[in-house]
């Protein structure tokens, strides 16, 4: 499937930023939402420092009320202050170290610009610090790492943790099984029109993975003695094990991953 963004819903269009490579997918997404009629817009994960691309963003966006931030991660908020100076405006983020101006993004905030309303939505597992927005009158939810539009996330640890994962997964899903979310605008990848059915699948492909890493400590410490739990091989034993279908490009994140999941079955995340 060839990916390359475009307007979506009412009030919202994709660019997609040129830096595509094997953790980005085609690229990032930089969302710029407006209400029908609106003078102004916000922006949310301005992505690489790229000319060409803020330039792109600047296109669609006109005016810009403020640029919000999913999480700290380099791809989504490289550019964040350039381009918030460049269009005379504030960042606004969960970590202050990410902020341009006093105003931060917490969770159950409501960003209103000419009529546009969107709701932060706090969902910490990928990044401690990471959020969606939620755009109630398109039906949809700007997910940035937490749901991508093709394949599955990763929870890198220390600072993704398994369990506040799963927790924000399942408030997500919430959200969809009420019918007040059908779609997912991610922040790399296309956009997915069933939200529910994509939330059941991330959902049940973590628990089938924990139960694979489960029986794989299971077989490579079968006395489940907490020291061994802990060594530092074993998350690298560990993938070779679970994650042999997958290409070795990706076992360093695969490895993080398993990092994380071992530190949720201990009960430390």
């Amino acid at each position: 499937m060839t990916w390359a963004g475009g307007a979506f819903g009412e009030r919202a269009q994709c660019v997609l930023a040129p830096n595509p490579n094997i953790m980005t997918l085609d690229g990032t997404n930089t969302w710029v939402l407006r209400e029908p009629g609106g003078s102004r817009s916000i922006v949310i994960d301005p992505g690489p420092s790229i000319v060409s691309h803020l330039d792109a963003v600047e296109e669609f966006s006109g005016p810009v009320a403020a640029v919000l931030l999913t999480h700290h991660h380099h791809d989504h908020s490289e550019a964040a202050v350039e381009f918030a100076e460049r269009m005379g405006c504030g960042v606004r983020a969960l970590d202050p170290a990410y902020r341009l101006g006093t105003e931060g993004l917490h969770d159950g905030d409501v960003i209103a610009v000419d009529g546009l309303e969107v709701q932060v939505i706090g969902t910490p597992g990928h990044t401690a610090d990471s959020l969606c927005f939620w755009v109630p009158a398109d039906g949809a939810v700007l997910t940035g790492d937490t749901v991508l539009g093709r394949g599955t996330t990763v929870v890198a640890h220390p600072d993704g943790q398994l369990g506040a994962y799963l927790d924000s997964l399942d408030r997500l899903h919430r959200l969809a099984d009420a019918h007040e979310l059908t779609a997912i605008w991610p922040g790399h990848g296309p956009v997915i029109d069933n939200a529910l059915a994509v939330l059941d699948h991330y959902i049940s492909h973590r628990r089938d993975r924990l139960a694979q890493v489960e029986a794989a400590v299971a077989t490579l410490v079968p006395d489940a003695d907490p020291a061994a739990l802990r060594a530092d091989d074993l998350p690298r034993r560990v993938v070779e094990t679970v994650y042999a279908d997958v290409d070795e490009v990706l076992w360093g994140a695969a490895e993080l991953s398993v990092r994380a999941q071992l530190a949720y079955l201990v009960g430390t995340a």
